[in-house]
């Protein structure tokens, strides 16, 4: 069987190598793919645009693609699944009307309201003086979102009325575009933040490995939040006895109101956790889609083979498959290119990669392109290096004895990726 993977991160690469380990999967195509996946064996890119739904189609029709995968949010929030399901393909990712679970935060609200899921008291607002208001009488610390799809660059978690306006005036100024056409203001959560990725055929729905990733790009994590700077899995603040009451009160819950309301939602539903100090999972917010880096530290852990639960899901069968996960832990630390995640240079040539994988270390490609026979540096995140172990101290230094051998100008990373299991 031959699949294609859209999309150009680190999450899409993990998502083609993870395919390919499969005895099923003969062959890869990502759209558009990256430096990474371009040097993966049975694996390669089209010169293609992931907004280019009739292309992909034809592509995966004329080729006899038999399993598409979609990997990023924006193409799952303009309807890419609904389209190639109506040229005949077996589409793993929601449907528009599901994607709204991430591409509007208040439609997730209502949602979660509706299903009676624990999450922060919220409101919404449409105009910049009613949201100020709100604040005014709220204080700080408060949490200022912007609706729709930023980037992961549309949230404030504001220590001071003076950062919640900025933000509240910021969202409203038009930066974030159609993103930024309502605000939620959200109460200000403590705890510690998990990630839990779950699979569903719109029926049954199975928890991944629980994931724990750190946002801020300083050591501590402090300063400015990333993407992701690196994740482990399965972190142990998510208990089995916390996992069942996510499955009780979170999954189960939000795929069954998604039901009610007639959406038919097949494939990941990711649920941001703040687990509080009583121990009490609350969603900060959904995802549609695979994490990242958070997929770069589950996948790797999978034994079922990823195509089997992707077709189960997608033949409304999951029911009847039984998740196999291998023992231990792993950990990806993210390989950043200097300035990161503001301004930072493109094309530093990367080596080492190899002698990287020769030490057992798993290497991800997220910002990367082939140039020539080298591979260079083409986005914020460049690598993400993902290490095993029995024991997370042994996955943690797996991660950090594979990126010793990486090399390019400025590269930037956390060099305390895990403390809070190394601690534990």
């Amino acid at each position: 069987m031959k699949a294609l993977v859209v999309g150009n991160g680190g999450r899409e690469h993990t998502l083609a190598w993870s395919l390919l380990q499969s005895p099923r999967i003969t062959e890869v195509v990502c759209v558009p793919g990256n430096g990474g996946t371009a040097t993966l064996p049975r694996c390669r890119n089209l010169a293609m645009n992931a907004d280019d739904f009739e292309g992909i189609a034809r592509f995966a029709l004329v080729n006899n693609l038999e399993l598409v995968v979609i990997g990023p949010e924006q193409p799952l929030a303009d309807g890419i699944t609904d389209y190639l399901q109506r040229q005949g393909l077996k589409v793993f990712g929601p449907v528009q009307a599901g994607a709204q679970i991430e591409a509007s935060k208040a439609w997730a609200k209502a949602l979660m309201a509706e299903a009676g899921i624990p999450t922060a008291r919220a409101a919404v607002f449409t105009d910049a003086a009613a949201a100020l208001a709100y604040l005014d009488r709220e204080g700080a610390p408060i949490v200022v979102k912007a609706d729709g799809l930023a980037a992961g660059k549309g949230v404030t978690v504001a220590q001071t009325l003076e950062e919640a306006t900025q933000a509240v005036n910021e969202v409203f100024s038009g930066r974030f575009g159609e993103a930024g056409r309502q605000v939620v203001i959200e109460e200000y959560m403590t705890g510690q933040e998990a990630s839990v990725l779950a699979v569903t055929d719109g029926q049954t729905i199975r928890p991944l490995v629980p994931a724990q990733d750190h946002k801020a790009i300083g050591e501590g994590d402090t300063g400015p939040n990333t993407g992701g700077m690196g994740a482990y899995a399965p972190t142990p603040v998510v208990t089995p006895a916390i996992m069942a009451r996510v499955q009780q009160e979170v999954l189960e819950p939000a795929i069954a109101t998604l039901r009610r309301q007639g959406i038919d939602y097949r494939g990941v539903l990711y649920a941001g956790l703040m687990i509080t100090p009583k121990g009490e999972p609350k969603v900060v917010e959904f995802n549609c889609r695979f994490g990242d880096p958070e997929t770069q530290a589950v996948l790797p852990l999978l034994e079922t083979p990823l195509d089997d639960v992707m077709l189960a899901c997608i033949e409304g069968r999951l029911d009847s498959l039984e998740l196999q996960w291998k023992p231990g832990a792993a950990a990806c630390v993210v390989v950043a290119a200097e300035g990161y995640p503001g301004s930072y240079p493109k094309g530093m040539e990367i080596s080492g990669v190899a002698e990287a994988t020769d030490t057992g270390a798993l290497v991800f490609h997220a910002g990367t392109r082939r140039k020539g026979s080298s591979v260079v540096a083409d986005g914020g995140r460049v690598l993400g290096v993902t290490g095993l172990g029995d024991t997370f101290e042994a996955a943690i230094a797996n991660a950090y004895t594979g990126i010793d051998k990486i090399r390019f100008e400025g590269m930037v990373y956390r060099r305390d990726i895990g403390y809070r299991v190394k601690a534990s």
